[in-house]
């Protein structure tokens, strides 16, 4: 007893006064960089990985609010033609006695008093064939119809939540009631590796949603660990990373130095304290974060790139700036070999811009314009750089709008039926899965719940989505997701 006490006392005087040696560092983002450092520990070689790896990296664009999939990628003629009835008044009126309406959970939704009585609202916008494919884009994306040969649009998602904490649940697949779990940018990189060991392995851009919908839980890890948060990079800031520099007066070459004598005392202490993992990781994390200072500054530092490629990403231009930024620098951190990067649109502080009840037609089009040439720039930039092939691009939403118009000029939350799109990274190009009805009310054809695209996206970075579990955590069948086999190349 006595020698054992002896040991612990001695042990927890050295643990002592080596996180008190770390504090003394200097760095003040160790536990960014100890994230990482975790993440590059992942399950990756535990034999896990078996599926052969179609995509390296996944850039996820999230737009915030609820974009209409009739005002964007899914056309609906007939809402124009039947505009100012209501649908029980027209020859659709059996969606409404859909059994979707019943079999699916949707909390905060009442069939008498909600939107199913308002009159049918037409298109705000036109739309036409795009590509040689012909699949059909709204005219509010003529820079993202240029690239329609590489979307796979899927126009037939559903979910379960029929106000904002949908956007929650298309990260994490649960109802917003079920309360918080694991996203699926950390997901991803907790079931992979690090290609890079200078940076954070899931990167965030953008402000998130506002916290009654979910907030930072949108790119949070919850029951898998900090370690594999989203990282949120403020690429305008003079320190894009949180922390990531030095405090004042403190040069690198010092910081160097300490290292040096960091990395002798734990040699000294290893030999005493061989099991001590925590402080080995602990002491690799600083490390890390030293490379970071470096790193992190050279990929968001856009003024190397070309005059020209500034241009065609839309910085010279007001409206398309901020995004513009954002996506030239997700092409540069997946080019660097980060694994996932979120980049949210959209934020107001509430809801999100998105949220169209009024005024969708100047809302839309003006939310359109500030994202369509940024991400058309990204697509052709990684295409041309040979990066599209192993970069899965997502554009998302949290659910649709509704045929029937609110406050005379927008839609209403819609969870039955809406779009997203794909591209890249092994998904095939040129081609529209699934169907809504007539109407856009209902997913009716290769319905697919949210965490489908969580499958699929898993799937082509080379995961098993059922093999991606934590001893004494269930998930539901709902959680894992379904493939789409039909839209992968």
């Amino acid at each position: 007893m006595t020698m054992n006490s002896g040991k612990n006392t001695a042990s927890a005087f050295a643990e002592r006064n080596r996180r008190g040696f770390l504090q003394d560092l200097g760095l003040g983002f160790g536990s960014i960089a100890l994230s990482s450092l975790l993440n590059g520990e992942s399950i990756a070689d535990s034999g896990l990985n078996k599926i052969a790896p179609k995509a390296k990296s996944v850039i996820w664009l999230f737009m915030i609010g609820g974009a209409s999939h009739m005002e964007t990628f899914d056309p609906k003629p007939q809402l124009t033609q039947l505009a100012g009835k209501t649908i029980k008044e027209t020859k659709y009126a059996n969606v409404l006695d859909s059994p979707y309406l019943a079999n699916e959970r949707v909390v905060a939704f009442d069939p008498n008093n909600g939107f199913i009585r308002n009159e049918i609202y037409p298109l705000q916008v036109g739309f036409g064939p795009r590509g040689e494919s012909g699949i059909e884009i709204s005219d509010w994306f003529p820079h993202v119809s240029t690239c329609a040969d590489d979307l796979c649009v899927i126009r037939s998602m559903w979910t379960e939540d029929s106000n904002h904490g949908a956007q929650l649940q298309f990260h994490t697949g649960r109802h917003r009631v079920d309360g918080f779990f694991p996203t699926i940018g950390s997901w991803a990189t907790y079931g992979l590796g690090s290609l890079n060991d200078n940076l954070p392995q899931f990167v965030v851009m953008g402000t998130p949603v506002a916290d009654c919908c979910g907030g930072r839980e949108c790119h949070r890890a919850n029951y898998l660990g900090p370690q594999y948060d989203g990282v949120p990079l403020d690429i305008d800031s003079e320190t894009p990373l949180p922390y990531a520099a030095p405090p004042g007066g403190v040069f690198l070459e010092e910081q160097s130095g300490e290292f040096d004598l960091l990395r002798q005392l734990n040699q000294l202490s290893s030999s005493q304290f061989p099991d001590d993992d925590a402080l080995r990781a602990r002491i690799r994390s600083y490390e890390l974060a030293f490379r970071m200072q470096t790193a992190v500054p050279e990929v968001v530092r856009l003024q190397d790139e070309s005059a020209l490629t500034q241009r065609q990403y839309g910085l010279d231009q007001p409206e398309t700036k901020v995004f513009g930024r954002q996506m030239l620098t997700a092409r540069r951190l997946v080019e660097s070999g980060v694994r996932f990067v979120q980049v949210y649109h959209g934020s107001n502080g509430g809801a999100g811009q998105w949220d169209s009840h009024s005024g969708l037609k100047a809302g839309h089009s003006k939310l359109c314009k500030q994202t369509d040439q940024p991400i058309a720039a990204l697509l052709k930039d990684l295409k041309q750089r040979g990066l599209l092939d192993e970069t899965l691009v997502v554009w998302a939403t949290e659910f649709g709008r509704t045929p029937g118009a609110q406050s005379s000029n927008g839609r209403d939350h819609h969870p039955y039926g809406f779009s997203v799109w794909m591209a890249g990274g092994g998904v095939k190009g040129g081609m529209a899965h699934g169907a809504t009805d007539e109407l856009g009310f209902h997913a009716v054809e290769d319905r697919h719940y949210v965490t489908d695209i969580h499958a699929t996206v898993l799937h082509q970075l080379g995961l098993n989505p059922h093999e991606l579990v934590i001893p004494g955590r269930q998930r539901l069948e709902k959680d894992f997701g379904h493939v789409i086999h039909d839209v992968i190349a």
